[in-house]
């Protein structure tokens, strides 16, 4: 699945920027279309691959308001 997703992208990448803009909303659009179920066993997918990569001393933990202030950051 890997290699059909990286031939994709370079597919997409390879696109103009307004036909990548175009795939790139529809891509959200199907994101949002998932339903509560769906959106919370990706969601707990994500925070046990998390913690794994954390307790294999891949991922560094890092405070709340650290994180809180990076997020903060990107929207200014």
């Amino acid at each position: 699945m890997a290699q059909t997703m990286k031939a994709c992208e370079v597919s997409a990448l390879m696109l103009p920027v307004a036909e990548r803009a175009a795939l790139a909303e529809r891509l959200i659009e199907s994101l949002d279309s998932l339903d509560d179920a769906e959106t919370e066993r990706l969601w707990v997918e994500e925070a046990e691959r998390r913690y794994q990569a954390y307790k294999q001393g891949q991922l560094a933990a890092r405070s709340a308001t650290s994180a809180i202030q990076d997020a903060q950051a990107q929207f200014r």
